[in-house]
């Protein structure tokens, strides 16, 4: 389904802030971390959380998957299902969210973050949910592999397999393939937008809009961008943590400047579809989602920037935590409902 409006337009809305400070690059943020924000960095403090680059790779996945207790409580669903998809490395697992079992509704095929290191289907769950009861959509999340067991390119290798099979079989889950929408959050923000550089550069299936929540999107250690020099200590995740994880992603040195890695390096990003990217204020991330959404406006492709002043990278999973989770969800379900209803 088509965006509406003016195709060139990029539409940049702050919440939670000033609409005025709204706009690309350089536009004025309140510079004030949001009081939840405030409160969860310092109970972190208190605890001894260490960055990631200071764990071992099992150490970082169990802080991780212990995270859900920050998210709230599980909401339940009339339907979810784990099913088995074929792919080219075997089988891979993915949950199903049905809000409303009988109907066809729109399908959301969606990557978790976790720096292609953590994370999990059973992380995400509670969000998923959500998701899908907010967005009126199916929801399909995707428990690609995880490096450093599986680097570049197996994590992307599942997401564009999965994402092929479950357009294909949208009929057998409740969906309808015709509104398809790709998203992921973190990492798996950039293996939805590199998941999509690729199905349009192929040409199929058809995707309706994909939705990036805070994504990285190009390696970082040689980036002197703003919010790296400004956000990379002291707000949960740390520019050395960055680091550690690209590096677990991309153990070959000439993979950094490979576009399926690195989707903010595409030379080409003409006829993509419609665009949604949010980018919190206080995550050294927030320039890579900025800066893309500038090349997809240059590219002619419909953008909408969520931007949120004070919220920290990863929010979303946080909504138990952090009232501006929630506030997230609605908004990205209304614009779900609006698209594709």
């Amino acid at each position: 389904m088509a965006e509406h409006g003016n195709p060139a337009a990029l539409r940049c809305r702050t919440y939670g802030g000033d609409e005025g400070n709204g706009g690309m690059g350089g536009g004025v943020w309140p510079g004030e971390l949001n009081p939840d924000s405030r409160a969860l960095i310092d109970a972190f403090v208190a605890q001894g959380v260490q960055p990631y680059d200071r764990l071992s790779v099992l150490e970082a996945r169990a802080m991780v998957a212990g995270s859900t207790r920050l998210q709230g409580p599980r909401i339940e669903l009339p339907s979810v299902r784990d099913l088995l998809l074929p792919a080219r490395a075997g089988r891979l697992p993915v949950r199903v969210y049905h809000p409303a079992p009988g109907q066809s509704l729109p399908l959301v095929v969606y990557f978790h973050g976790g720096g292609f290191v953590t994370g999990s289907v059973a992380v995400a769950d509670r969000p998923c949910r959500l998701l899908a009861r907010a967005g009126r959509c199916v929801v399909a999340s995707v428990e690609y592999r995880l490096a450093p067991e599986c680097p570049f390119p197996g994590p992307l290798d599942d997401a564009l397999d999965s994402t092929r099979w479950l357009a294909a079989h949208a009929d057998e889950l409740g969906a309808d393939a015709e509104r398809l929408v790709i998203a992921g959050d973190s990492a798996g923000g950039n293996l939805a937008a590199a998941t999509v550089q690729r199905i349009v550069a192929v040409g199929g299936p058809t995707i309706a809009h994909q939705m990036l929540l805070y994504p990285t999107l190009a390696p970082s250690r040689d980036s002197a961008s703003e919010s790296l020099v400004e956000n990379g200590e002291g707000y949960l995740l740390t520019r050395g943590s960055l680091d550690w994880f690209w590096d677990h992603y991309l153990p070959d040195p000439a993979a950094t400047r490979d576009p399926r890695a690195a989707p903010l390096l595409a030379e080409n990003l003409a006829g993509l579809p419609g665009t949604t990217i949010v980018v919190p204020e206080f995550d050294p991330l927030r320039d890579e989602g900025l800066a893309y959404a500038d090349r997809l406006r240059a590219a002619l492709v419909d953008v909408e920037v969520d931007r949120v002043p004070g919220a920290l990278h990863g929010f979303w999973w946080m909504a138990g935590a952090l009232s501006q989770a929630g506030e997230l969800t609605e908004r990205l379900g209304a614009r779900l409902r609006a698209l594709l209803e």
